[in-house]
This record gives C-alpha cells, sequence and structure tokens, in this order.
C-alpha cells in the first residue's frame, strides 16, 4: 500500500493550535516496502548498510506547551518511548520552545550541547547554522548509510534542490508534499443572514460586515459585546495578506523590490477598525488564544485558522456549538483589496526541516533514525497510532477507530515527531476524511466540510500574495539578514504605533517613518542584494507559479477521487 500526505489527520492538532508556520501536517508513503531495519543488530533487512550497535544521539522537538501531565513530558510520554523500543537508535529528545526556537539553539550550540538532529521549519533560523559550519554536509552519509532516504530523494529530486545550500552541498533533509491550501476563514453566517449581509466580496464590504458584526447585536443580547474580526493569532495573518502585505517583497517592473503601498492599505484599515472600537483594543497583546476563546464563547465573528479545515471543526465548531447551538459557519473567500485578490498560503510542496549539526558523535545513527522515520510503519504509528487501539486497516487506507481516543492519545505531539516522515506529491482517496475518519458517524459531514474549504481557497484565477512561500524565500548573508530583521522589527512597531495612535500618529506619517527607519538601517544594501539575486539566480529557486501548478494538479487529483468515492 503507498500512502500520500494526510492532509486531515489527528496529527496535525499540535500545529493548528499553535502557529504560524507553513503548511505542516503529512503522511507517509510506502516507504517500509523499501527496506527496514532490524532494531537491535541495526542492520537493513534488504541487505543494506549495516550498524554494528545502537548508538546515542539527541534529537530537537518543538515544545509547545500542550502535553498534558497524564501523558507525561515533551521528553518523556508514550511516543518518546514508542520511538525508543521501536528505532534504531537511543534517543534524547530535547525540547526547544516552538516560538524560541532561534535563542534557544544559539544557546546550546555555544554551550556545545545542541541536539545531532535539527528539525526546524524557519530556514532564517536554519541557514545562519550552515553559515557558520554548524551542519554536516549530508551527501557522503546518504550514500553510505541511507536505504530509504537515499530511495525517497530519487522519487522526488525536488528534495535535493530544496535542500542545497550556496556552496552546492546538500544540508537538508526534506519532505514532499501535496498543494492544498494552508490556511482559511470562517465567518458566522447565521450574522449574515440576521443582519441581512451578504459574503463580502471587496475589502470594503468586509469592513461593513465587520462593523455591523460588532455593533449591530448579532447574538441578539441587547448587549454590544461582540467583535467583528480579530487582529491577532492566525487571523490578522489572513487578514494582511488579503492585502498582499504578509511579505514586503514584490516584482515590479521584472524587478524585486520593496512594496510599500500593500503595508500602507493594510495599515490603514487595521487603524480603521480599531479607532471605531470593531476588534479588541487589547489584540496587540494577544497570542491568538483570547481570540480564539472569543470566537468559541459566541463573540467573534470572523476567525482565521491554519492547517486542517477538519480539525478546525473539531476545535473551534464543536465547541462554539456547545456554547452556541444555532451556530452557523462558512467559509470567506479573501475579499478583493486595492492591492489585488489573492488566494491564501498554500502548503509548502516541499519542505527541508531537518539537519545533521557538525558535532554529532554518531551521525551513521542519525541517518539510520531519519530512515527509521520513512519506513511505513512508523509513519503509520505517528499519524494514527496504533494499529488495533488507535487505527485499522479499511480498503487498502488507515482509518481511525475513535475519534476522541486517537485525539487524545495521539494527536498531541505525534505531529512535531512526524516533520521527516514519508509524504507523497500526489492526494490518494487516502486522504480524504471519509476514508480516514471511516468509524466515525460525522464522517460525511467532516468530508463536506473538507469539500467546502478546498472549492472555496482553491480558485486560481486569484494572485499569490507573495514571491514564493516563505519557507522557500532565499536567505540573506548574515549581515543583511541582521539589517533586515532589525529593521522589520522596529518598522512592525511603527505601523503598529499607527494603527492604535488616533489622530496623532497617522498612516502617512507611519509610512514616512518606515521608510525613513529602511534606508538608515541599510535597507538598500538588502534590496540591492534581493534584486541580484532576482535577476540571476530566480531560476535555480522554487517560486509561487510553481507551487501554483502543483495546486492545480491536486486540485485535479481530488476531483477524481471524490467522484470515485461519490
Amino acid at each position: 500500500m503507498t500512502r500520500k500526505l494526510w492532509v486531515s489527520g489527528l496529527a496535525t492538532l499540535a500545529l493548528v493550535a499553535g502557529t504560524l508556520l507553513s503548511g505542516c501536517s503529512n503522511n507517509g508513503e510506502n516507504a517500509g516496502s523499501n527496506g527496514g531495519t532490524d532494531r537491535n543488530s541495526g542492520a537493513s533487512t534488504d541487505g543494506g548498510p549495516k550498524e554494528a550497535e545502537r548508538k546515542d544521539i539527541s534529537v530537537m522537538i518543538y515544545d509547545r506547551g500542550r502535553v498534558t501531565p497524564d501523558q507525561g513530558t515533551i521528553e518523556e510520554n508514550f511516543w518518546t518511548k514508542w520511538m525508543n523500543e521501536n528505532g534504531p537508535a537511543n534517543v534524547k529528545y530535547v525540547a526547544i520552545p516552538r516560538f524560541e526556537s532561534a535563542d534557544k539553539l544559539n544557546v546550546l550550540y555555544a554551550s556545545g550541547s545542541a541536539p545531532d538532529l535539527i528539525l526546524e521549519y524557519n530556514q532564517k533560523i536554519r541557514n545562519p547554522l550552515y553559515q557558520q559550519k554548524q551542519l554536516l554536509p549530508l551527501d557522503d552519509l546518504i550514500d553510505e548509510y541511507s536505504v530509504e532516504y537515499k530511495q525517497y530523494m530519487e522519487k522526488y529530486p525536488i528534495l535535493r534542490k530544496a535542500g542545497t545550500e550556496s556552496d552546492g552541498k546538500l544540508y537538508y533533509f526534506g519532505k514532499v508534499n501535496y498543494v492544498t491550501p494552508n490556511r482559511g476563514v470562517l465567518i458566522r453566517k447565521d450574522w449574515l443572514d440576521k443582519l441581512n449581509l451578504s459574503m463580502p466580496k471587496t475589502t470594503e464590504e468586509l469592513y461593513n460586515v465587520v462593523k455591523a458584526f460588532a455593533e449591530q447585536d448579532p447574538d441578539d443580547n441587547g448587549k454590544k459585546d461582540t467583535y467583528g474580526i480579530a487582529l491577532s493569532g492566525d487571523t490578522v495573518a489572513s487578514l494582511q495578506q488579503m492585502f498582499g502585505a504578509t511579505s514586503k517583497w514584490a516584482v515590479q517592473n521584472g524587478e524585486l523590490a520593496v512594496d510599500w503601498n500593500r503595508s500602507t492599505d493594510y495599515t490603514a484599515f487595521a487603524k480603521r477598525l480599531f479607532d471605531e472600537a470593531l476588534i479588541d483594543r487589547d489584540f496587540s497583546t494577544d497570542n491568538g488564544t483570547k481570540a480564539k476563546q472569543d470566537f468559541i464563547n459566541g463573540k467573534l465573528g470572523i476567525f482565521g485558522f491554519l492547517n486542517d479545515p477538519v480539525q478546525a471543526q473539531l476545535q473551534l465548531i464543536d465547541p462554539l456549538k456547545k456554547n452556541v447551538p444555532a451556530a452557523e459557519l462558512a467559509f470567506l473567500p479573501y475579499p478583493t483589496s486595492p492591492e489585488g485578490t489573492f488566494l491564501p498560503t498554500l502548503r509548502n510542496p516541499v519542505q527541508s526541516p531537518g539537519a545533521i549539526s557538525a558535532t554529532a558523535k554518531n551521525p551513521d545513527s542519525v541517518m539510520k533514525y531519519v530512515d527509521f522515520l520513512l519506513n511505513e510503519s512508523t509513519s503509520n504509528a505517528l499519524s494514527y497510532g496504533v494499529e488495533g487501539t488507535h487505527y485499522e486497516t479499511a480498503e487498502g487506507c488507515p482509518a481511525i477507530i475513535d475519534t476522541d481516543k486517537a485525539q487524545k492519545e495521539v494527536s498531541y505531539l505525534t505531529g512535531d515527531m512526524r516533520l521527516l516522515t514519508a509524504s507523497g506529491g500526489e492526494i490518494t482517496k487516502c486522504d480524504m476524511p471519509l476514508m480516514q475518519y471511516k468509524n466515525d458517524e460525522r464522517k460525511q459531514e467532516y468530508q463536506d466540510f473538507y469539500d467546502s474549504f478546498i472549492d472555496t481557497y482553491m480558485t486560481f484565477d486569484r494572485a499569490y500574495p507573495e514571491l514564493t512561500l516563505s519557507e522557500l524565500m532565499p536567505t540573506l548573508p548574515n549581515d543583511l539578514a541582521t539589517i533586515e530583521s532589525n529593521a522589520d522589527k522596529t518598522m512592525k512597531d511603527i505601523w503598529l504605533k499607527a494603527i492604535v495612535g488616533g489622530s496623532k500618529y497617522t498612516v502617512e506619517k507611519a509610512l514616512e517613518d518606515a521608510r525613513k527607519e529602511w534606508d538608515a538601517a541599510g535597507g538598500k544594501q538588502v534590496e540591492d542584494w534581493y534584486k541580484n539575486w532576482y535577476e540571476n539566480d530566480k531560476d535555480k529557486a522554487i517560486l509561487a507559479d510553481e507551487v501554483i501548478d502543483l495546486a492545480k494538479q491536486t486540485y485535479d487529483d481530488y476531483k477524481t477521487i471524490r467522484s470515485e468515492l461519490n
């Protein structure tokens, strides 16, 4: 059986609640049929490379603060024990706070105690490690010790393209994904109906809907206690994306340049919402948690989410309906802004989160661990749990036995353990909620919701709001990266000051100050580097057009599979 990336798998729970990233759920392919590893001897069962003994290695794992006491700790739990009992090495898991990984890794490298295997999505964190010569080139290691990953690269050559650094050597392990939307926006359809409003098609119409949600008592309790939209968490990321303002870089007259209009237009929109008290004015101190509670409590009309729509249904809509049984939700297509009509973030077709520290004492065992992750049995376990307990195989696909049990016992951690599990670039019937939730009486409901998500956001008459996915952007040299990072932080503060500054600090003044800050910080050097890269090296990159082409293929395959399942 060949399994592809699992879009709606329960293992995405840990990722939905936590972030930002880009496109993180996955599933395994039939890596196990390519040759396994005997756990005790380390010998490949298909006659491949051999290892004399089990060795000690350390592996980075994100700490999202979501391992409940009954499940253990981030370093010691059922799944870390399972990996050690079934894998080829003695693994010590090193917890890295999800949104503090740059600082934590710097401390660990400085102290000589960095994990052997780095698993980090953000290339702006990985690349400085390469520039500091903290990473091990992988070509010889793969040739000598790998069976699974070597075959995986042969099947998907894009892995080498994505994992190669500027010196021409391979430094990053990766995985391929089929391409679907990675963001969605929920809107209270019952509120639209009650207030006789249509789905907003432009950002001006969106403003009118937000204003009505905040001022016209949509929950009918006689109080002015609702908000139209949030300016925090994943919701604000989608709102910024509607204006194309999630990246300052855009192609203008054939050159890559800073586009100031997008940030200006978004800031003006957000300032309008703040000035009129249509949003929670404490948004700047909210990481999205309060907005989520407002939505679940029936006090927020529009809410954005990341990753899997079925998990959004389980984690957002189900609790909302417990509080407000009459609530009805729909997906909000990105409305047209002054800067255009855009797609949401698409899932990265190739991610390269894995790297081996140059200080690793047993890199051969790290390579064996990566190969172990590609085995089908490992990928099945980390995606669905224990066969017979959490899932069963039905019609050639893993199917969850008990959704609640799997959510409690499988999903809290395994998503982050699966950053390098084998994935596939093509969608299959096993990726459909009808198959994944085959034993759940709500399976058709999940499938219908997923269908609506796909049909709403895979509309390719729209532009992509960035040059490419953030994970696929080129990485600046260290000195220029520092300039850009410092300038971006200051400019972010400037734009925020404009949103909350009332009449004393206008958007026009913020634009003026942001430009001055950019120039004073050395932004011209950064612009020149990006212009030169775009002119000379863009053909080596994976840009948005290529990602969209892959998304179109996924959508075509998806429609074929859906018609067959019907």
